[in-house]
């Protein structure tokens, strides 16, 4: 009963630190974080369901937290955490793929997911509505930044916390 009751608290914490550093990184770097040219440092952290699986509501409340500020508004708020459970979730069923230990296949998912619904959602929001034209301009644009950040920042950071057992 104690050790579930730790494991009960471990997850809670892990969560809410997750969602806490998403929120404050996506605030601090607001300038770049929304719109079709972004570049979300905060999405790095979305490798972290492949590390514990606390980072998915984590995620997800700072994403919500996080859109709060959103241009956007109330739909970026529902989309924009949607797009992140999903990914979240597609990120912890597929940890165990992995070579040289790191797992490569992890972070293309909030790429896609968030390529798709937040290049949609931008489109809608174009002067001219939703088009292609729009929709693959915007989903383009949004699918570059968060691969740079997913790829770039993301898998350092998963190694580097893999290494520390810190999730374990």
């Amino acid at each position: 009963m104690k050790n579930q009751r730790r494991k009960a608290t471990v997850y809670l914490v892990q969560g809410a630190l997750i969602a806490a550093i998403y929120a404050a990184l996506t605030y601090f770097l607001q300038p770049i974080a929304f719109g079709a040219q972004q570049l979300r440092v905060s999405e790095a952290l979305t490798i972290l369901p492949a590390l514990t699986p606390a980072a998915i509501p984590g995620l997800t409340v700072g994403c919500i937290i996080a859109n709060l500020s959103s241009p956007y508004g109330l739909v970026d708020i529902v989309l924009g955490s949607v797009a992140t459970l999903l990914a979240s979730i597609c990120t912890r069923l597929t940890r165990n793929i992995k070579l040289k230990n790191i797992p490569w296949l992890s972070p293309i998912f909030p790429v896609l997911f968030n390529a798709i619904i937040i290049g949609l959602e931008i489109s809608y929001f174009l002067p001219d509505g939703i088009s292609w034209t729009g929709f693959v301009a915007s989903a383009l644009s949004v699918g570059i930044g968060e691969l740079i950040v997913c790829y770039v920042l993301g898998l350092p950071l998963y190694a580097a916390l893999d290494r520390t057992k810190i999730f374990r």
